[in-house]
């Protein structure tokens, strides 16, 4: 009763204060993660193999979206703590203060490529000047990896057509002729190839090999208030990450369940993918350079952003460093 009469006591002069101490123990870590996007595996493993609640957090999936710039305006808004997203579309947000966000792992490298269809004339990257070539949103990693393409194989930027689709839009694009190619992520180039529509004019690691691609982030403010949420989801990534790796049929099924895509496809789409928790600083800086050269970002100094988006510190930690 004494105790009672305290709480209440209490609750009547400070009751901001004593609701955050009852509900923060309560409240979960909101994740979010690409649509349908075969690099973030780890992630769905984690949730079916319980890795979160095993490393102490509680994780729910608070957003599903379909471009990574999607969801760091979800970050921006403050709906989501952690999640899994393209590297470029999330060293962007940051740089341009859309959002406040750190990387704390790797996902993947490579796992994207540039599909044309099956019987196109288009037989190198130069083939693509005057033609309509699909990006899944301007300042992703497939936007970064057409602009290297172009300026790698010297084709004026100028001189092709680039409109934003969404992955599950294109297939269907490239089959009725309204595209020429597009550029996306796995399981999207897999199933092209299944169905017959399309076929691999470049995959993402002939254009940069072991490029970095997608990474687990977190929100400045809520890594900082809760240290121990964010090492136990590192811990639960990098569990994951060994997981598919270890068991890799059972992680086929996993990425099955959460693509609704049958089981050649998904095994095609993994071959094209390297799923690693090792942080890339090298990688990184390279996309800071070349976002810069764009113009999608203006960073004076590319080692300092770099040094400050990426805390390693975590995994480091997390896997004995």
């Amino acid at each position: 009763m004494k105790k009672f009469t305290l709480i209440l006591c209490l609750s009547i002069f400070f009751p901001l204060h004593i609701n955050n101490i009852v509900t923060a123990e309560e409240k979960p870590v909101r994740i979010g993660y690409l649509q349908s996007d075969i690099h973030q595996l780890a992630c769905w493993v984690a949730l079916e193999k319980g890795f979160y609640q095993k490393h102490g957090v509680d994780a729910k999936v608070a957003g599903i979206f379909k471009a990574g710039p999607e969801e760091m305006s979800a970050f921006a808004a403050g709906a989501l703590d952690m999640g899994y997203v393209g590297e470029a579309p999330a060293t962007t947000a940051v740089v341009n203060r859309v959002a406040k966000a750190t990387v704390l792992a790797q996902v993947n490298t490579e796992g994207s490529a540039i599909m044309v269809r099956k019987g196109s004339p288009i037989q190198k990257p130069a083939d693509l000047e005057g033609k309509t070539v699909a990006i899944p949103g301007h300042a992703t990693v497939q936007d970064f990896l057409l602009q290297k393409t172009l300026y790698k194989f010297k084709v004026d930027p100028e001189k092709v057509s680039i409109i934003v689709l969404k992955p599950p839009e294109m297939i269907g694009a490239l089959k009725t002729d309204q595209i020429d190619a597009f550029i996306a992520w796995e399981p999207y180039p897999a199933k092209a190839q299944t169905m017959g529509v399309g076929r691999v004019l470049l995959a993402s690691g002939e254009i940069w090999k072991n490029h970095p691609c997608c990474v687990l982030i977190a929100d400045d403010g809520f890594r900082r208030l809760n240290p121990a949420e964010v090492r136990g989801m590192v811990k639960a990534h990098v569990e994951a990450t060994n997981f598919i790796r270890q068991s890799p049929e059972e992680a086929v099924k996993i990425a099955m369940k959460y693509t609704g895509m049958d089981e050649e496809t998904i095994r095609t789409a993994m071959k094209n993918v390297n799923y690693t928790y090792e942080l890339s600083i090298d990688g990184e800086t390279e996309y800071v350079d070349f976002l810069s050269r764009l113009k999608y970002i203006d960073v004076p100094d590319a080692e300092t952003f770099v040094n400050r988006f990426i805390d390693a510190s975590v995994l480091e930690n997390v896997i004995g460093k």
